[in-house]
């Protein structure tokens, strides 16, 4: 085992015994308190394990502040300057040499290596600090790198450490045993207030005032613990103490910031004050700290189910978190811990904090896991995770990715999600660099992506409006006065480090509308105004707004590049998007939505186009509809109003009643049904081809029904129809048409007509007797029957003494069977 004698930390006992277990077993599992230097001690005493084998030993690490000091404290064991024997890599900066044989790295640069490096061929053993952190990234290392050992390398060491014992689901993951050491820490006294905070805003000055009080009455350095920047700023601007050094630690400051609360210059004589995030919860050591001021507070990512977004939310610590922060008093001598919170709030804490996994959005999480499963030709269900994220989470995840492009409908990986997930960077951030063409674009992305992925930098200005041009300008050229200048700093940073990656020249100035790149990246961010001023409609769903007093709440179209989601979504940064730009966005990705309906004013089909992105309607106009999109709703609109839209003469009516009378007496189940019910039922084959090439209801009233009907029954039938039921019949030589509407088939005529005719007419080769409608002069049915000769016995004679008295000049034989009266032929009455 590696010379580490020198050097006297409390886990050095339980190290031989790691070292051996580590010479006959991949994996283990190292649970020590906080501060016991696992995090300095165990890579350093694993550097000369015969199973190492010359490759190196990766350590991944939660953070870049942790990463970085993990790596200066190894080093600095060594009596070697960084970047020899102990090295370290994070996104912004990175110090090795071909030299380095322990690896100090980010677990989220650690994912981009592995699908790059899949098999680690030059890595002996990784080891996982603060795997009890439960982030997203520390649990696909982990599920990765098991997948890796049980498929391709079974001689890969993995070695998880945690301050805590609680890790059951670890445990069968790793399978493994449980190496715990022990080591007590200094006795802990500890403090509750008597009453919680009246509100949250209260915590800085609360918190101010605990120090003070401490600081006078207690010895040592004081930790406190603020969940975010803004506290930990706030709080400072009301400590007023003598002889005090007050140091911020929180992951945006600058590192140099944050190496003046990690180290402990000798000779230094002033009290420290560190106010911290809950970054030295774990992997830090804050050296001299013998006093805990806990706000009881922290800042975790979380997914909003409305919006798909993930945001930091300030919640209670668990009590793990609490007992964690506790024992940063007790490293060094016997502590005091100050919680303000009381006795029943803790008790109401909950255990553990929720795995990130089971919190935030997932996008990236797929996009990586599935990726991986195609490099090892597995199901992404193979790879074991402490938790499974929920279906619905990841279901909105690759629906992002798939808007994205980055992923198919069928959830493989497209050609440009495999460069988005090994670009480096969250999937909409990647999709946007990628997809900038010019080197003006491609400065533009960095420059873009810098500034989201840290704060926006006049959150603070009161009249700072969401013009994200703003910001991008002075981005480049921002005035030495202004406020936050470690800030601006980093951004540059940041800008340059993508830059870099996109093989771009440092000093390529970038394009000047964000608009189509912003749109690459936030696709369900495209928002449309609504009616309110300010109030948006989002792409993705749900509504976001704008002040009114900001001058883009009038713009139609905003691509919206940041958000704020707390009691409503709140638009931070965007910029209007040009039509031209937008349709150049919108190619291949909108969809036209065509609906044809009936105007009922004009008679026309109108088709209604809708351009439509998400649940954006971009474009809505009314066109004419051509006759092949018209087909259909004329179909249906006929259907519903059959007997009001075809024209419907007294010979269609006609032929409708005789197939019915047909079908009804004659038992002719062959000859086609004519009814409404049956006409709308068949419509597609009698009326169907006479609608084609139509768009209107005057094309359709100008319709012959009768030929549609004939043809539809067919030539054949109708000779048989027209001798079996005639349209007419012949009386005096003149035709008169049966109708075939009433409940009996009925002839109507003069009354001299039927003069002479002592058989009543007959239908059906004789098989029906027509009902005979003897009219007067005046065309007025005077008697009907369906037995002429009986009908000029018994009751002539009373409708002939009538009609000689009304119609005296006509002829009103005693017996009309016998008498013939020659007629002058006429047309045909109806």
């Amino acid at each position: 085992m590696y010379n580490i004698k020198n050097i006297d930390l409390p886990i050095q006992s339980i190290l031989p015994r790691l070292y051996e277990h580590l010479n006959h077993h991949t994996n283990v599992i190292l649970v020590a308190p906080p501060g016991t230097g696992k995090t300095s001690l165990v890579p350093l005493s694993l550097l000369d394990a015969s199973w190492k084998q010359e490759k190196k030993l990766i350590m991944l690490e939660p953070r870049r502040i942790a990463t970085r000091a993990a790596a200066k404290q190894m080093s600095f064991l060594c009596q070697e300057e960084i970047g020899q024997t102990i090295g370290y890599r994070t996104r912004m900066e990175k110090a090795i040499s071909p030299k380095t044989t322990i690896e100090v790295v980010t677990q989220g640069l650690f994912l981009r290596h592995l699908l790059n490096n899949p098999l680690l061929d030059d890595v002996a053993g990784v080891i996982f600090d603060e795997i009890h952190e439960r982030s997203l990234d520390a649990d696909m290392c982990l599920g990765l790198c098991r997948n890796l050992q049980q498929h391709l390398r079974p001689d890969l060491r993995l070695i998880a450490m945690s301050a805590t014992p609680a890790l059951s689901n670890l445990q069968q993951i790793l399978d493994c045993e449980v190496l715990e050491s022990k080591n007590d820490i200094h006795p802990i006294t500890i403090h509750h207030r008597k009453r919680d905070l009246t509100h949250f805003r209260d915590l800085p000055t609360v918190m101010a005032a605990e120090i003070t009080q401490s600081y006078h009455q207690d010895q040592g350095n004081i930790l406190a613990f603020l969940p975010g920047a803004g506290e930990i700023h706030k709080t400072a601007s009301l400590l007023h103490l003598p002889n005090a050094e007050i140091l911020p630690l929180y992951g945006d400051l600058p590192s140099q910031e944050q190496d003046k609360a990690l180290h402990l210059p000798a000779g230094h004589h002033k009290r420290r004050i560190v106010l911290s995030t809950s970054i030295a919860e774990t992997s830090l050591t804050v050296p001299g700290v013998r006093i805990v001021v806990d706000g009881g507070f922290r800042r975790v990512p979380q997914l909003n189910a409305d919006t798909g977004l993930t945001r930091l939310q300030t919640q209670r610590i668990s009590k793990a978190a609490a007992t964690q922060r506790a024992g940063r008093a007790g490293r060094e001598g016997p502590g005091i811990v100050y919680k303000l919170w009381t006795n029943a709030t803790e008790r109401a804490l909950p255990l553990h904090d929720r795995p990130e996994i089971l919190e935030a959005e997932l996008s990236e999480f797929l996009l990586i896991c599935q990726t991986w499963s195609e490099i090892m030709g597995i199901s992404i269900q193979d790879i074991p995770l402490p938790d499974s994220p929920a279906i619905g989470v990841i279901e909105a995840a690759k629906d992002l990715l798939i808007l994205l492009g980055a992923m198919n409908n069928d959830g493989t990986i497209t050609a440009f999600g495999k460069k988005i997930a090994q670009f480096g960077a969250h999937p909409r951030m990647a999709a946007m660099m990628l997809s900038a063409s010019s080197p003006a674009e491609k400065a533009l992305a960095a420059d873009i992506a810098a500034l989201l992925e840290e704060r926006d930098p006049l959150r603070h200005e009161e009249q700072a409006f969401v013009d994200i041009k703003t910001r991008l300008q002075w981005l480049n050229h921002f005035p030495p006065s202004r406020q936050d200048q470690g800030l601006w700093h980093r951004l540059r940073k940041v800008s340059q480090d993508y830059r870099k990656r996109l093989r771009l020249d440092q000093i390529s100035s970038p394009a000047k509308d964000p608009a189509l790149l912003i749109c690459a990246a936030f696709p369900d961010r495209l928002a449309q105004r609504r009616s309110d001023l300010g109030s948006f409609r989002l792409a993705g769903g749900g509504s976001a707004y704008l002040s009114t007093q900001d001058p883009f709440a009038k713009e139609n179209l905003l691509a919206v590049a940041s958000v704020h989601v707390n009691k409503r979504t709140n638009i931070c940064l965007a910029t209007p998007i040009h039509p031209i730009v937008l349709m150049q966005f919108l190619e291949n990705k909108a969809q036209i939505e065509q609906e044809t309906a009936l105007d009922t004013v004009s008679g026309k089909v109108i088709m209604r186009e809708r351009l439509r992105f998400g649940r954006l309607v971009l474009q809505d106009r009314n066109v004419p509809a051509n006759a092949q999109a018209a087909f259909p709703v004329l179909l249906q609109y006929v259907c519903n109003h059959l007997t009001k839209v075809l024209n419907w003469t007294d010979q269609a009516k006609q032929l409708q009643a005789r197939c019915q009378f047909a079908r009804d007496h004659l038992k002719r189940e062959d000859i086609p049904d004519l009814s409404e019910e049956s006409l709308k039922a068949n419509r597609e084959i009698w009326l169907s081809p006479w609608l084609d090439g139509l768009t209107s209801l005057e094309e359709i009233q100008q319709l012959n029904l009768m030929q549609i009907l004939e043809n539809y029954l067919g030539y054949s039938l109708c000779q048989e129809l027209d001798k079996m039921l005639p349209k007419s019949i012949l009386l005096k030589n003149r035709h008169f048409t049966i109708d075939y509407t009433q409940p009996h088939p009925v002839i109507s005529a003069h009354a001299h007509y039927f003069y002479g005719i002592n058989e009543t007419p007959t239908i059906a080769k004789g098989q029906i007797a027509l009902q005979c409608c003897l009219l007067s002069p005046a065309n007025r049915p005077q008697a009907i029957t369906n037995n002429l000769q009986r009908f000029w016995n018994e009751g002539w004679k009373d409708m002939r003494r009538d009609m000689r008295g009304r119609y005296p000049k006509h002829d009103w034989p005693e017996n009309p069977a016998t008498v013939i009266l020659p007629v002058t032929p006429q047309k045909s009455q109806r």
